[in-house]
């Protein structure tokens, strides 16, 4: 018979008088009880002890060695050994990788685990850069990158910066990077009608690249808004055309008859005109292009302050690809002028065409100019396009750029 604890002294379960066999085994149990509560006693004992706080540095699967504020190591989590402060059997690229760790276990259980930095051996992750950066933060992006300026005696211009970043990079649209096909469109003249701008600036989406004409008015203010509706910015240079002086570029343009030192002076005042933009694009100039005396010191300029160039492609004997090629200047051609007859159902079929060259090639180029029927046209089309899987992308996206070779 089994005899029950909670029975009256004496007394077995059934309630008959305990036999010897029965007080033999209600001894036995009194005594593992003693010594569960010896154990429990100094346990508890041992936590609250005065010592304070006991200190430890465990690993995994391993016995804990001794506390990290006396032996300096730390923890491993990826091999369960211990690691001294000169790099030990630590493994780079562990999150406790450079770190000192310290594990504190305060008197309610608590454990706090305490991270410094410590000597690196060098063996350690390194920093590895991706690329450039592309784009800039929408919140910022009517603003100008100062790291991105130079003061001259015309004001201020385009540089890349002491770190590399150009300003074509800087400002340009950022896209998705798929490899599908992508159209540019290009539409300038902007500046040169305040409603015009502002009707472009408010119909066209913001994948398309507005070109502002540097003879223009408030171009600065006309800027800042079309950066903040997300457009990537060119500014159009004025250069000679074929038909000069019947056919006038406007003030400051670039001229054969005029020294380099002064062309690059109207340069510099036309490129002053406004901030954040990716590159220049000229304004006529098929003169200009077509002779490499009078290009070859723009290209070189262009080179060092990290902006594209566009030709609008309407000169077959431009050299601008050949000099950009020898200076690095990111440069692309138009395919299509696609407003050269201004009506509608004419600019619709003109952007059908450049569908399928970009179909055709992958990319394609078209531009215009911020004609009413123009942007009502472009704004339709675009969206249309979209639909059929065409991405439009900022001009920046699609020029042949030498840091990508």
């Amino acid at each position: 018979m089994g005899t029950d604890l909670n029975a009256p002294l004496g007394q077995n379960r059934r309630g008959k008088p305990a036999t010897k066999r029965d007080r033999r085994r209600l001894l036995s149990y009194s005594v593992v009880g003693i010594i569960a509560v010896c154990v429990t006693g100094l346990s508890a004992w041992n936590a609250i002890s005065p010592d304070g706080l006991r200190r430890q540095a465990s690993t995994q699967g391993e016995a804990a060695p001794e506390t990290a504020q006396t032996t300096g190591k730390a923890p491993n989590p990826t091999s369960g050994q211990a690691s001294n402060t000169s790099g030990g059997t630590l493994k780079p690229g562990t999150a406790f990788s450079g770190a000192h760790v310290e594990e504190t276990l305060t008197n309610d259980g608590t454990t706090v685990t305490k991270f410094t930095p410590r000597q690196r051996d060098g063996s350690g992750p390194a920093l590895i850069n991706v690329g450039p950066i592309r784009g800039q933060d929408p919140r910022m992006a009517a603003l100008p990158n100062d790291d991105l300026l130079e003061d001259s005696a015309e004001g201020r211009l385009p540089i890349t910066g002491a770190d590399g970043l150009r300003p074509m990079d800087q400002y340009a649209r950022p896209w998705s990077g798929a490899r599908g096909t992508r159209i540019a469109l290009v539409v300038g003249g902007l500046g040169l009608s305040q409603t015009g701008t502002q009707k472009a600036i408010r119909d066209l989406p913001p994948d398309v690249t507005l070109a502002f004409a540097a003879a223009g008015n408030s171009l600065q203010r006309w800027m800042q808004e079309a950066r903040r509706s997300g457009h990537e910015v060119l500014l159009q240079i004025p250069m000679e055309p074929f038909d000069y002086p019947d056919n006038d570029p406007g003030p400051n343009a670039l001229r054969l008859s005029l020294s380099a030192p002064k062309n690059l002076a109207a340069l510099h005042k036309n490129m002053a005109q406004i901030t954040n933009y990716t590159g220049i694009m000229n304004y006529l100039g098929g003169r200009f292009l077509s002779d490499a005396d009078a290009l070859e010191p723009v290209m070189r300029d262009l080179g060092k302050r990290g902006v594209l160039f566009l030709d609008d492609g309407t000169s077959a004997q431009s050299l601008s690809g050949k000099l950009a090629d020898a200076f690095d200047v990111p440069h692309g051609f138009a395919d299509i002028t696609v407003d050269s007859e201004l009506s509608r159902n004419a600019i619709l079929k003109k952007l059908d065409e450049l569908e399928r060259i970009a179909r055709r090639n992958g990319t394609a180029i078209g531009v215009a100019s911020a004609f009413d029927e123009s942007v009502a046209a472009i704004a339709q089309w675009a969206g249309e396009a979209q639909g059929r899987g065409i991405e439009i992308v900022g001009v920046s996206a699609l020029v042949k750029d030498p840091q990508q070779r």
